[in-house]
């Protein structure tokens, strides 16, 4: 089913927004003016047994493995390819939502986008984001809550 059809079937509030064909977060937030610690990044992450999760964080945050892992019950999780990904979450690069996914065995939400009433995500298309509450991103996806991103370290004089 595609990300339309699902959303209306499960009644959940949701609209598309229509943008510049995008890849990352940073330029579907330039396309959009929306601010970029609102946009998800839903990313593909695999299990040393192959088994493929999703985790969704800030569009400025950097995703936390080790947190991932915990937070999936697997030791250790490494991001998978992104040429590859697609063939877990059902969508292009970029375009992955938070939420409907194809072979994808469970989902962690970053604690932080809960602060939010709306957040954004990939549309399914890279033409398109879609808004959704971070509740129901959370109940659609049976999904856990925790801490599994940081924000960057603001760097000064190009070193950290």
């Amino acid at each position: 089913m595609n990300l339309e059809g699902y959303l209306k079937a499960q009644g959940v509030e949701f609209e598309f927004v229509a943008k510049r064909a995008t890849v990352h977060t940073a330029d579907a937030a330039d396309a959009t003016g929306i601010p970029l610690e609102r946009i998800t990044k839903s990313l593909v992450v695999l299990g040393e047994t192959g088994v493929a999760y999703v985790a969704v964080i800030p569009g400025t945050h950097r995703t936390r493995l080790k947190e991932v892992a915990r937070a999936v019950g697997e030791k250790k999780v490494r991001l998978c390819p992104f040429e590859e990904a697609h063939k877990f979450s059902g969508y292009p690069p970029g375009a992955t939502p938070p939420v409907n996914y194809h072979k994808i065995k469970s989902v962690v939400v970053d604690e932080v986008l809960m602060q939010w009433d709306w957040i954004f995500g990939g549309g399914g298309t890279n033409e398109r984001l879609v808004k959704l509450r971070p509740t129901d991103v959370v109940r659609l996806n049976n999904a856990s809550v925790g801490v599994i991103s940081e924000a960057p370290v603001a760097q000064e004089g190009g070193s950290r």
